[in-house]
């Protein structure tokens, strides 16, 4: 049995020189990726990638803190406009623009934190509910932040290597970002923070027994949670190359929880499993539409037309979502644990193979 003989053992970054050698090979394919793959595929990874920085965001509220929240479309949406009206306005340079958005993000996960003191589980999630329209409601309606079609974002100011595009300037600039917040996340939840943060989620009362501060830690995990998201509605807006207050919807905040109940709560590694997997879906079901499923042989443009005419009347002639659904719902049921509990079960069966 592996056991461990001192704190250290927990909190450092490397257990072997195996995941020392793995990690530096990740590094070298992560940086040779962008010129050996097309644009396209640098624009997927940069996508999944600014998602993985929701989602560990998010993980850390819900997984480890267990406060609920279908509010992340604004925080979101407010690292994105405030990124872009710094640029535009006060002619902020992009990281400092970046640092300043993610820390107003912070703020406002702060202030959302305060209603936590008292709210729990369905409350709680109306409440971070309201706060996500409202911000897209201020978004569309003040024409401060640009109206319905939103401030216009300026040209990518970063320029790593000549030859290089958009996409790859942007991809060297996601990418480590990704990778600092990962490691970031990883040691925050093996501090004494993260510590708190668990025992909050495990029982509020018996952590405030102990000592722990509930207004302090749940403010924090709310504040967090922000900045992470912050920071990727930031970097979504030079993905993107626009922002309007439309796209950062109820939807974007329920495929962002979706994203760490797929890969697993309460797991770094399953927020970026998760991420990942529904970034792809999102990119590659984009656009599906009913009449597609007239092909396949077991459908039938009959049961297509029907299930066309069933949907039409409510607008869902796009079933990206039923997708969606039908996946997570088949992941739940053959694995609660999520994507995590794949590779947990995988790393177990292969570590007693052939026994």
């Amino acid at each position: 049995m592996d056991m461990k003989r001192s704190y250290f053992e927990d909190v450092r970054l490397f257990g072997s020189a195996a995941q020392v050698v793995w990690f530096l090979v990740l590094l070298a394919a992560l940086f040779l990726f962008p010129f050996l793959a097309g644009p396209y595929y640098v624009y997927v990874v940069s996508y999944a990638a600014i998602n993985v920085l929701v989602a560990l965001g998010l993980n850390l509220l819900v997984g480890y803190t267990g406060q609920i929240s279908l509010g992340h479309a604004g925080f979101f949406g407010i690292g994105a406009y405030a990124t872009v009206l710094l640029m535009n306005k006060a002619a902020l340079p992009l990281l400092l623009a970046l640092l300043l958005a993610s820390l107003i993000a912070a703020f406002f996960g702060f202030l959302l934190g305060l209603p936590a003191l008292r709210l729990e589980g369905p409350y709680l999630a109306i409440a971070t509910l309201g706060f996500g329209l409202t911000i897209e409601i201020i978004f569309e309606k003040w024409e401060f932040f640009g109206g319905s079609t939103g401030p216009p974002v300026p040209d990518f100011p970063i320029h790593f290597a000549s030859g290089l595009s958009t996409d790859q300037n942007i991809y060297f600039l996601v990418i480590p970002l990704t990778l600092a917040g990962t490691i970031a996340a990883r040691n925050l939840v093996r501090s004494r923070v993260g510590r708190a943060f668990v025992a909050v989620r495990d029982s509020d009362i018996a952590a405030s027994c102990m000592g722990v501060s509930l207004m302090y830690y749940k403010t924090l995990a709310f504040a967090v949670s922000a900045f992470f998201t912050g920071l990727a509605g930031g970097l979504f807006a030079f993905h993107l190359g626009q922002i309007d207050p439309t796209t950062f919807n109820l939807m974007l905040s329920i495929i962002f929880l979706a994203m760490v109940v797929v890969g697993g709560t309460a797991s770094i590694l399953g927020s970026v499993m998760g991420a990942v997997l529904l970034s792809v879906l999102n990119l590659k079901l984009k656009g599906l539409q009913l009449a597609d499923f007239a092909a396949i042989p077991v459908i039938g443009r009959s049961v297509a037309d029907f299930l066309g005419a069933f949907f039409m009347e409510t607008g869902m002639a796009n079933i990206r979502f039923i997708v969606y659904g039908l996946i997570m719902v088949l992941i739940m049921i053959i694995e609660p644990l999520g994507l995590y509990g794949f590779w947990i079960r995988t790393k177990i069966y292969w570590k007693t193979w052939p026994f």
